[in-house]
Order: C-alpha cells, then sequence, then structure tokens
C-alpha cells in the first residue's frame, strides 16, 4: 500500500460519514414509528422514496456537525494516523455528531404539538423557563424509551465506529504525501460545499427547510424528509422577517384592510376578560363538534359545552401559530406567528397598537394572569411591550401549596385568585388568563383522582379538570356586581393530543375553539364561516363601539360588510390560506398547492386545474405576507 495516497483514511473516513446516513435513516425510521398517525404514509415504499428524498438535508446536516472531524482527517500532517490522533478524532466526531442526533428524538415526541420539526426557535421557549431541571427529569420518567433508544443507537454509532480502525503508517516521501494531501483536500472541500448547497447548481442557495415540499406531494411527508440537526441549523442566525413585494398597496386595502374602523356598535365600556386556554384544542369540546360526524365522539367539557348554548360560538376557528407565545402575541395584539415567532424575532420592541393599548386608550384597567413562575414562556416580557398595567404570576399568588410539580398553579385555585382580583378592580377592566393545566404531563389534584373520564388519550382527563375550573369560576363570578357587565371570550393558544383521526388532518390539527359570551344573553347563536385568533382583538373593539382607526390583520367576526372571512397560519413548511371554498398552499414567492376548503387532509391537489377564484386567493395571501413583514419590520403596528 502506498501511503503517499492516504487511502486508509480516505476510507475510514468515508466509512464514518456512511455511519452518520445509517444512523439519521434510523432516526428517521423511529420518528415515523412513533408519528405515524400524524405523517401517514401509504406503503414501506413511498417511505423509502420520502427517505431518499431526505438524504440531501442528511447530508447538509452531517456535513455542517462534520466539518471540523472532516478537516482533522484529512489535513496534511504526519501525525494523522497515529493512536493519539485518531483518539482525538474519535472524541470530536461523537461529540458534533451525537448532540446534534439527539435533536430527532426530541421530535419523536415534540412533533405531536407542534406538527413541524424543531428548529433554533425552540431555545427562546425553554429560556424562559425557570424550572429546566424539573422538566428535564419529569420527560426521562415520562419518555424513558426515548431515551433508551438514544443511547442504544449512540452505543451501537460507537461500536461499529470502532469496528473500522486507521492503522499508524510512516511516510517516507513527505512532499509527496503533501501533495496528495492537499489534492483530496481540494476535492473533499468542493464535494462539501456541493452536500450543503444541495447540488452544484451556481444558481441554487444553499437548500432550507422549505426545500423539503419540492419532494412530496402531502404537505406532512416534508417532515419525514427534513431531519431535526438540519432544521435548527438553518435556522440559526436567520429569520424570515423580509420584505416582500407583491401587489399595490389599492390590493392590500381591499384584500386585508390592515387598517380598520367599525361604526357598527354604540360605543360602551364593559369588562373585558379572556381566557386563553392552554391547548384546549376545538377537538375535546362537544358543542364544536356536532355537525362533525365523527364516528364514537365523546365531549369532555360539560360546562363548555352548556355556556356555549348562552353563546356565540365560532366552529370552523384556526389558531395562527402553533406554540403558547404564538397564541398571545395573535389573541391580544393581532399578530399571528409563521416560520419565526414574531416574538423571537429581532422586531417586538416597537410601538405595538393592540387590545391591550386601544383598551387603556378607553380608560381600562389591563392585567394579565398566568400562574406559573414569572416570566415563563416569555409573556411577561411580551406582556410589558403590549403595556399591561399588571401582571400576576405565581409570584403574586403566593401559595406554593397549590402548585402542580410541573409548570404552575392548579387553574381552579388560580382562575378563584383572578375572580378575587377583579372583586377588587375598578371598573371598566381588561383582564387575560392563560392557563397551565391542560398540558403534559396530564395530571390532575390528587383531590379529584377519579372524578374527570380518563378518555382515550391523556389529555382527556386534564381537559375536564380545566372545564370544571370553568364551572367553579363562573359560579362564583355570577355573583359580584361586575359579572353582568363584562364580555367573556374563551379560546386556546394551540392544540394537543388528538384522539380523532379528523383533527389529525394537516389543517384540523391547529382547530381551536373561539366561544363569546354575555350574561345578558344578547349574542348566541353558531357561527359556521372561518375564524382565527387575530379576529378576537377587531371583534371586541367592534363590540364596544371603539370609534378610532386601529391596525388589525383580522377581522370583526360581526362585521359582514367588509372582509371575506379567512384563515392564515404556517403548516411547519409552508403557509396556509384558507377562503372562500379552498385552502392554498404558499411557499413563499408562489403558490404551491390548492384543496378543496373540505380537503382538510390536503389529499387532492387542484393546482392543475386553477381558476379566477384560486388566483384571487393567492393574491389575497401575497397581499396579507406583504403587509405583515412591512409593518413590522418598518415598525407601523399601528394605525397613524
Amino acid at each position: 500500500m502506498n501511503t503517499n495516497y492516504r487511502i486508509q483514511e480516505y476510507k475510514a473516513l468515508f466509512y464514518r460519514l456512511f455511519l452518520a446516513y445509517l444512523f439519521y435513516f434510523i432516526a428517521r425510521l423511529l420518528f415515523f414509528t412513533y408519528n405515524y398517525k400524524l405523517l401517514k404514509v401509504d406503503s414501506v415504499s413511498d417511505f423509502l422514496a420520502l427517505a431518499y428524498h431526505g438524504m440531501v438535508f442528511d447530508t447538509a446536516a452531517i456535513l455542517y456537525l462534520n466539518a471540523l472531524f472532516v478537516v482533522l482527517s484529512i489535513l496534511p500532517l504526519w501525525i494523522t494516523t497515529k493512536q493519539g490522533y485518531q483518539k482525538f478524532l474519535f472524541y470530536v466526531y461523537f461529540v458534533f455528531n451525537l448532540i446534534g442526533y439527539a435533536t430527532n428524538f426530541i421530535d419523536f415526541i415534540y412533533y405531536r404539538f407542534t406538527y413541524a420539526r424543531t428548529t433554533i426557535a425552540f431555545m427562546d421557549i425553554i429560556k424562559n423557563e425557570s424550572n429546566k431541571g424539573n422538566m428535564f427529569s419529569r420527560f426521562i420518567v415520562s419518555y424513558w424509551h426515548v431515551y433508551l433508544l438514544f443511547f442504544i443507537c449512540a452505543f451501537l454509532w460507537v461500536y461499529l465506529y470502532k469496528k473500522v480502525k486507521v492503522v499508524e503508517v510512516k511516510h517516507e516521501n513527505k512532499p509527496k504525501y503533501f501533495l496528495f494531501s492537499l489534492l483530496g483536500l481540494v476535492v473533499i472541500a468542493v464535494m462539501a460545499v456541493g452536500g450543503i448547497r444541495g447540488d452544484f447548481k451556481k444558481s441554487t442557495r444553499p437548500i432550507n427547510i422549505v426545500d423539503a415540499n419540492r419532494y412530496v406531494t402531502k404537505p406532512e411527508h416534508a417532515d419525514i424528509v427534513l431531519n431535526t440537526p438540519f432544521a435548527i441549523i438553518r435556522t440559526m442566525r436567520t429569520t424570515s422577517f423580509k420584505k416582500v413585494n407583491f401587489v399595490s398597496q389599492d390590493v392590500v386595502n381591499t384584500e386585508i384592510e390592515p387598517i380598520k374602523l367599525y361604526r357598527n356598535h354604540p360605543k360602551t365600556k364593559p369588562n373585558i376578560v379572556i381566557f386563553i386556554t392552554e391547548s384546549y384544542g376545538r377537538e375535546y369540546i362537544g358543542a364544536f363538534n356536532k355537525d362533525k360526524n365523527i364516528p364514537g365522539y365523546v365531549s369532555y367539557t360539560p360546562f363548555i359545552d352548556s355556556l356555549s348554548q348562552h353563546s356565540l360560538i365560532f366552529t370552523n376557528a384556526f389558531a395562527n401559530g402553533s406554540k403558547s407565545i404564538h397564541g398571545m402575541s395573535s389573541v391580544l395584539a393581532g399578530i399571528p406567528s409563521f416560520q419565526d415567532a414574531f416574538t423571537s424575532s429581532p422586531y417586538p420592541k416597537q410601538k405595538i397598537q393592540s387590545l391591550v393599548s386601544t383598551l387603556k386608550e378607553e380608560g381600562y384597567d389591563t392585567s394579565f394572569f398566568h400562574g406559573a413562575p414569572n416570566g415563563s414562556m416569555g409573556f411577561l416580557g411580551f406582556g410589558n411591550i403590549l403595556g399591561f398595567d399588571h401582571y400576576y404570576g405565581k409570584t403574586e399568588y403566593n401559595n406554593d401549596a397549590d402548585f402542580d410539580g410541573s409548570w404552575g398553579i392548579w387553574d381552579e385555585p388560580f382562575f378563584q385568585f383572578m375572580k378575587q382580583t377583579f372583586d377588587k378592580k375598578k371598573q371598566p377592566f381588561m383582564g387575560t388568563i392563560f392557563t397551565v393545566s391542560s398540558h403534559e404531563p396530564f395530571v390532575v389534584p390528587e383531590k379529584y383522582k377519579g372524578k374527570f373520564p380518563k378518555g382515550t388519550i391523556q389529555m382527556h382527563e386534564c381537559v375536564g379538570y380545566t372545564d370544571y375550573a370553568f364551572k367553579k369560576f363562573f359560579e362564583a363570578a355570577k355573583k359580584e356586581p361586575w359579572f353582568n357587565n363584562t364580555i367573556f371570550v374563551i379560546t386556546a393558544d394551540h392544540c394537543n393530543q388528538v384522539g380523532y383521526d379528523e383533527y389529525n388532518k394537516v389543517v384540523n390539527r391547529s382547530a381551536v375553539p373561539i366561544l363569546i359570551y354575555k350574561p345578558d344573553g344578547s349574542l348566541t347563536g353558531v357561527n359556521k364561516e372561518l375564524a382565527q385568533q387575530i379576529d378576537i382583538y377587531p371583534t371586541l373593539l367592534d363590540m364596544i363601539g371603539y370609534d378610532k382607526p386601529f391596525r388589525s390583520w383580522g377581522r370583526s367576526l360581526l362585521d359582514e360588510k367588509s372582509i371575506k372571512p379567512f384563515v392564515m397560519n404556517y403548516n411547519g413548511t409552508q403557509y396556509q390560506f384558507q377562503r372562500g371554498n379552498y385552502i392554498c398552499l404558499f411557499d413563499g414567492k408562489k403558490a404551491t398547492g390548492f384543496y378543496d376548503i373540505n380537503d382538510r387532509g390536503l389529499e387532492k391537489n387542484l393546482i392543475g386545474n386553477r381558476n379566477k377564484e384560486m388566483d384571487a386567493i393567492e393574491v389575497a395571501c401575497k397581499a396579507f405576507l406583504q403587509d405583515y413583514y412591512e409593518r413590522i419590520i418598518d415598525k407601523k403596528l399601528y394605525a397613524k
């Protein structure tokens, strides 16, 4: 063997990189196994085709993570075959690879809650949590099997790595060795650049998350093609907040009407109480599913079902984001979140016209309630930006005897704390509560064990508990003088565990309730038109007769004279715009699919038969995105 050509080293290098591909395939298979109900692949051959296309993204992730290892492996040094140097390479290889590889295992479970591969935005969520150690230990107990699988894969990976060794050699012709090493370095560097970019075409930009959609016919399959290390790396130090120029301002004003002014109701000053209910998907509430014809359907919310009979409910409503902080910005400020959260972007620290600011102008006292440790989820920080007068968290509650051991104060006592706080306030007041109990680890207070139906998924029991907390709140609140002069809104931040196939469908994964209750009974009924979280803010201002222009991308749900009902959100890899008879998928530049409005699983793409309504929907989608990014970047989140 001519040692000057370094053949054994190159063989070892490619073998070690091959092992990374092998274990990424195993991770993809395990990811699918854990989430097959959400991903629905028709056959083994279809899965293998998706895995094949996923190699493009695996290549990029593997090369990102192994860049240092590859360089160190092929440097023209005389010591690269020595045992000590090879041991050093071993540690470099596994430190980077196993850290990256572990992120794939996060999505075995986390994907069920976000319906998208985890990105760097995950760090923005957990950095505000003060109980990270408690969360980590709880996850080990709850999801021990995921940790076990990771360590089995890691052990097997190490074992296979050691099967191929580099034998120490002496280089007699060092100039020749150096020359061939430089040649190998150049060739491998060029290959690595092409692998990271996705191909060698000069016109091609480095591949991104959205490019996974090029290889799929069902949007959810893009998450099989992707891998989590790639999704995290490609969203580091990047932002999707960039101006676009699709349409004229006249089109924006016609299609979206970002500056609203309503004249539908006389000016009044009722109190306003908004419940943003943690993970309380529309699926769980019977009143919102009466016409869905779901086989064997069971409701777990007897109180909300009863309250719905005396309220106006929107049974075709959706969230504008997938995480808790997205729900807060959507409901209170009418600002949705798409690929990146608005609150995690470079732009949240600006003047923001919102439900909080407009009500403060009208003399309202404004409060935000969240039973978790103060600052959790980023609510305190964003609440300060919006300008809440008061923040009430676990600190203000000041009784750890009611702490659930995981997230915060149990819903029932914290609801009562909020009610007692309202009792002391001067009217008019506006209060928003973000609940905590209907969430992993899916437990209820010890004294209520066995009181609520277990249902078919873990979530059902704690849904019943939070419903009971609502019941106790309303029973107590209706005895107070402020109750009859109050508008109550109940919605959710996002969805959670799915018990029925109807809500496994891609579009329905963001289905949330919107309920508006007035104790005087003047607002009742069932509205089946499209609705979304960002509609709550303009609806409430319309209801109280707010008589000034305000910025809102949503519409009043009580106004039928202006903007057509629509929903705008993001499905993990593409924008999703619903209006009229169709659902439009948009990749940031162009429509990639049109589906019948009832095709909630996005099964049949109709883009090959485009019509005028589809064209108009794409224009509306473009108008929304253009105004959204322009106002946020130019810091014009208010009406002049």
